[in-house]
């Protein structure tokens, strides 16, 4: 009798742990590929949720669009109160007027579109000369130890020190914009390519060698991917700094064969003590600027921010 007491007891005891195993949900502790599947689904829903916004943010729109008009209506209070001689401090309504007359003589398309081309091209360049290096820079270390101070000295140097030599080297010339802008972008690209390498997990490299992975495999399928985030701000950077390196070659190299563009737009308005030009110019060079982070670097950033699931917690 105990015996058949102990089975019957064990049996019992079975019995319970059945009906309970069916009612565990944990896919850790059951391993179920369905649930996996759900459990995964329901994690994508929750974080596309959470990114994920209702018809279109007005607030992208309405808020820049606010902000401009306040800096309009302040500049243009400025110039009412009359601290400044209308020549020198020309009102927005002017400025409109003269961009007005620059673009119906084919002036302001000129310098827009020629200095546009030029910052476009020695970019792209730029980006092709500097991608390869910053990933040696990044993998060799003697290369690095032996480079890396030059590189951050030539990132901090004023791009406009290069116009003097470039002028000699090269004549009024497109060649001088060009290598001015390719010395005040290339090092910034380098920089932030090392930076996003810097960041990334030394597991990813050991995952990359287990699975046989050529270094240039390991650079351009795993390294460079992992590194995007501080490899976008350096490409960032380094475009902002073409763009300023390109109006100080513009403003300076005046003449020969240089074609004209907004750089020589602000120059030739110094050189008229046309203050409505000048400000032209100045608000030409701002806008293209501003263009190109919101139609280009902007939409990039964001989708790599959406695919790493790190949007929620921006403020873009």
């Amino acid at each position: 009798m105990p015996i058949e007491q102990d089975t019957r007891l064990l049996e019992e005891a079975s019995a319970e742990n059945a009906t309970e195993s069916r009612h565990i949900t944990s896919p850790a502790l059951k391993g179920n590929p369905d649930e996996l599947r759900d459990l995964e689904a329901g994690l994508d829903k929750l974080q596309s949720d959470a990114n994920r916004k209702a018809g279109i943010d007005w607030t992208r729109v309405i808020l820049p669009v606010a902000a401009l008009l306040v800096l309009v209506l302040a500049w243009q209070l400025y110039v009412a109160l009359g601290f400044k001689r209308q020549d020198q401090v020309p009102g927005p309504l002017d400025v409109l007027g003269q961009f007005g007359s620059l673009w119906a003589e084919g002036k302001a398309q000129e310098a827009i579109l020629t200095s546009l081309q030029r910052g476009v091209i020695g970019f792209l360049i730029s980006v092709a000369v500097a991608t390869p290096l910053g990933l040696i820079l990044a993998q060799v270390q003697p290369l690095r130890r032996a480079f890396g101070p030059l590189i951050s000295g030539l990132q901090v140097l004023p791009s406009v020190a290069w116009v003097p030599a470039a002028i000699i080297w090269f004549g009024l010339s497109d060649g001088t914009v060009y290598f001015v802008v390719l010395m005040g972008a290339i090092p910034s690209i380098i920089n932030g390519l090392i930076s996003g390498v810097d960041q990334i997990p030394p597991q990813y490299r050991s995952v990359g060698k287990v699975l046989g992975a050529s270094r240039i495999q390991m650079a351009l399928q795993i390294i460079l991917p992992a590194a995007l985030p501080g490899y976008l701000g350096g490409l960032k950077q380094g475009w902002a700094f073409s763009w300023r390196s390109l109006m100080a070659a513009e403003i300076i190299a005046v003449g020969g064969t240089i074609g004209f563009g907004l750089g020589s737009l602000l120059d030739q308005g110094r050189t008229l003590s046309d203050m409505s030009t000048v400000m032209s110019a100045i608000l030409a060079i701002l806008f293209v600027g501003i263009l190109i982070e919101l139609l280009v670097f902007a939409p990039i950033e964001r989708r790599l921010l959406l695919r790493r699931g790190l949007l929620a917690g921006s403020t873009r």
